[in-house]
């Protein structure tokens, strides 16, 4: 049993991730910035605790305090702009890695996007948007934290069908389900072999369990 901790439990990802450790043996806490958000999150079995990414390192620290795995699915959403995707994507990821180095995580898992080291396919509309994602995921990879960095294609609120593949020049498929993606999330939990990797992830024919077997 580990105690997890969801960073942006709210958004659609850390949401199917919170559903699939519903009844698992792990202690899974969620933080919210709303009260009235609280009660899903309960229905679920997770606690919810205070969180606010615009807020310093120190008031994350102390909100993911005890935790052993940190799980960050935090994003600013399509409707805002570029401002809130540097304050939520990039600030809010940082701050959250040097507050999960400040308690010693065992593992940061980090939901970040297909071709964020890639900028010549970023388009000028998403580039703010990839530009947060690259330069998180480079902090996570320079801190001292175990990582899993997991970079989705398009998602899409499908059902999942269970089937990734980690070799996009395998596929012609750009997307994955985001119940796919909080499966492989779930998946990754305290798994030595996914740490310190960085996994592309589209629809494919691999089982999510035969990911870290």
């Amino acid at each position: 049993m580990s105690n997890v901790f969801i960073i942006g439990a709210n958004g659609k990802v850390g949401r199917q991730v919170a559903k699939q450790l519903s009844g698992s043996s792990h202690d899974v806490r969620v933080g919210l910035r709303s009260k009235e958000q609280y009660a899903d999150f309960e229905s679920l079995g997770a606690t919810p605790v205070a969180l606010d990414l615009e807020h310093d390192v120190a008031s994350i620290q102390d909100a993911i305090q005890g935790s052993d795995i940190v799980i960050f699915t935090a994003g600013s959403g399509g409707h805002t702009g570029a401002d809130k995707t540097i304050l939520i994507d990039l600030d809010g990821a940082a701050k959250s890695i040097a507050a999960a180095e400040g308690i010693q995580a065992s593992q940061f898992i980090m939901v970040s996007a297909l071709n964020a080291d890639s900028p010549e396919t970023w388009s000028d509309s998403m580039k703010p948007y990839y530009v947060a994602k690259h330069y998180a995921d480079r902090l996570l990879r320079e801190s001292s934290l175990a990582y899993t960095i997991l970079r989705p294609g398009g998602l899409t609120d499908e059902a999942g069908t269970g089937m990734v593949t980690t070799d996009p020049t395998s596929t012609d498929e750009t997307t994955i389900a985001r119940e796919d993606v909080a499966r492989v999330v779930v998946a990754s939990i305290g798994q030595k072999s996914a740490y310190h990797q960085t996994i592309p992830l589209l629809t494919g024919n691999t089982a999510v369990a035969e990911l870290f077997a």
